[in-house]
């Protein structure tokens, strides 16, 4: 039987698959575009090229012979129906609101994600779910990126507390891989696109985000 949480301070969530379900959205408009140039992503490439490492998929179509502009125009158009998509599809997944309405007056809390920052504003927008945080670092605000220890680094330092009283969410290999290098724990909820994975160096594995709220407000009680 696991332990019970330690006395953290500060809790690191990444964004995509653990608060919103935009995960699916990026595989199925990736999907898209690059199966118009004959290339069939399927969800275990996706897994290998996405969530299990930051290589992306453009270099697929490099091997098809596809030019450096081709490429540039792919992912421009990706881009642009990637947004369309989270300007109009559900994106909060069930449980996430009310669990950080739980966790925010016992916690310091900060968002870590790969995502551009146009996208990441459109999408909490909608959420609503930037009032529950201190602090968000999108790519671009830090050195390197998942699985590089980066991203949690910058955010250790943002939040103030030492890395053993902070704790990371993540859902997929490439940020669990993060969170360690940058010497946090890591409580991984996995996703239909990441539950392939191994996650033996997790702290702990959960089935749903509302997890996350009742074992951490328990610890608080």
């Amino acid at each position: 039987m696991p332990t019970a949480p330690k006395d953290y301070r500060a809790i690191l969530w990444d964004n995509d698959g653990v608060l919103v379900d935009t995960e699916r959205w990026y595989f199925h408009t990736t999907r898209e575009v690059l199966a118009e140039v004959g290339i069939d992503l399927t969800e275990e490439l996706y897994f290998e090229h996405f969530l299990a490492s930051s290589g992306g998929v453009w270099p697929l179509a490099a091997a098809r012979g596809l030019s450096e502009a081709q490429i540039e125009a792919l992912r421009c158009d990706r881009n642009t129906r990637y947004q369309r998509r989270l300007e109009t599809e559900p994106l909060a997944i069930p449980g996430a609101e009310e669990t950080l309405r739980r966790l925010r007056p016992h916690y310091a809390m900060g968002i870590v994600t790969s995502s551009r920052r146009d996208h990441f504003e459109t999408i909490h927008r909608r959420t609503g779910f930037l009032e529950f945080f201190d602090f968000a670092l999108t790519l671009g605000d830090y050195a390197g990126s998942k699985p590089e220890p980066g991203p949690y680094l910058a955010a250790i330092a943002r939040c103030g507390f030492p890395a053993e009283a902070c704790l990371a969410i993540e859902d997929a290999p490439r940020g669990l891989a993060s969170a360690r290098a940058a010497g946090l724990d890591c409580w991984v909820i996995p996703n239909a696109l990441s539950r392939r994975a191994d996650f033996s160096q997790a702290t702990r594995i959960l089935g749903a985000v509302a997890e996350v709220g009742t074992l951490l407000t328990d610890r608080r009680a």
